[in-house]
């Protein structure tokens, strides 16, 4: 098959991995794989793994985003793809709009990834008009169909994503050079408990809960330390002085490291005594989640979402209400006393959610 994903950007983020792990996919397993963006810094890794780049503006919320419709609509009947598969809203409505102007028995199939918890309005209803839909988790799928009932329950697909498990197993050990630059960059964390929040600098990752749980635990006799791996947009800095500040007045400052965005955040998850996900708003489904339960940490979260399903299924000895500071505390040292890992069987790899996905694109173009 010819398969077409179109998505804003190729800069680092989930959804922009994910589309160039399917892509990578598809071309080594014998497709013809091309993806559509604006592009971005993982052009060139995408094109090391066999796939072709089209550069196109699709990109903009704006209305002149329309203007690449024609475009794209000329390029489609040039190329006869088997399926368009869109991962974000605009790029979903210039390819369906693009679509709507072909012959329904000729147009390529038209396939949308639910990455997210969307607003609910007509803008976000484009990714429920697939005529398949996948959604990244039960979550996403109930969702959908509680938010769009005119949506066909028959058409979603529930796939979540997936590690590599030879990248991502319980018996992963850094490097002794990366522990040794660790250990220098880092000797005051020798002999201490190392809890880990992963992810940007924003509200909506819980730190201030983070902060609390940090001091209530330092005032039980733990000897922690609270490492934040994620940078810090220019327009959040202070939002970032605000945390310093919270710290300061809790009186953890020297046991807050603020780390700033990390390329290596598997090995600070591995050397991690355990790995917090205290979003305030449900996830969609919590790669970074995955990857920690999946090197065998513990991972303390709200059960709420995507990180919920993962926690029930894998170390539901890590869940908490969401919100509950009390029972976060109750819980994260119960953990730290037992030393409680996940087990050891993921269900959740890679080859199997892109295989998963290529068993869509086989359906949708049969119809």
């Amino acid at each position: 098959m010819k398969i077409i994903q179109i998505l804003p950007e190729l800069n680092a983020g989930g959804v922009e991995g994910h589309v160039l792990d399917l892509a990578g996919f598809l071309a080594s397993t014998g497709h013809e794989s091309i993806v559509i963006s604006s592009g971005g810094n993982m052009v060139a890794k995408l094109e090391q793994r066999g796939v072709r780049h089209v550069s196109m503006p699709v990109h903009r919320k704006s209305l002149c985003s329309l203007f690449q419709v024609r475009k794209l609509r000329a390029w489609l009947r040039s190329e006869k793809p088997d399926v368009v598969h869109a991962h974000s809203r605009i790029p979903a409505w210039i390819a369906w709009l693009a679509l709507r102007g072909m012959d329904p028995l000729t147009r390529p199939k038209f396939v949308t990834t639910v990455h997210g918890f969307y607003s609910v309005n007509a803008y976000s209803a484009i990714m429920t008009k697939g005529d398949r839909i996948i959604a990244v988790s039960e979550s996403i799928r109930s969702y959908v169909q509680e938010k769009y009932p005119a949506c066909d329950p028959s058409l979603i697909a529930v796939i979540p994503h997936g590690v590599d498990p030879t990248l991502y197993h319980p018996n992963f050990k850094p490097s002794d050079a990366w522990l040794a630059q660790w250990h220098h960059e880092h000797p005051e964390l020798i002999g201490k408990k190392l809890l880990l929040l992963p992810g940007r600098i924003t509200r909506l990752k819980g730190h201030s809960d983070f902060f609390q749980l940090i001091s209530e635990l330092k005032k039980s006799g733990y000897p922690v330390c609270g490492l934040i791996a994620g940078n810090t947009h220019p327009k959040k800095q202070a939002y970032l002085q605000e945390l310093q500040q919270q710290a300061n007045e809790l009186g953890i400052t020297n046991d807050i490291i603020f780390l700033g965005h990390r390329s290596d955040l598997r090995e600070l998850m591995a050397v991690s005594d355990i790995v917090m996900a205290l979003s305030q708003q449900p996830e969609s489904f919590g790669l970074t989640v995955l990857e920690a339960l999946a090197l065998g940490r513990p991972v303390v979260g709200y059960d709420c979402g995507g990180v919920g399903e993962l926690l029930n299924g894998l170390f539901p000895e890590g869940k908490v209400p969401p919100g509950a500071r009390p029972m976060l505390l109750e819980v994260t040292s119960r953990v730290l006393e037992t030393a409680s890992l996940p087990c050891g069987n993921n269900p959740y790899t890679l080859e199997k959610s892109l295989a998963a996905t290529a068993e869509i694109y086989k359906f949708s173009s049969r119809q």
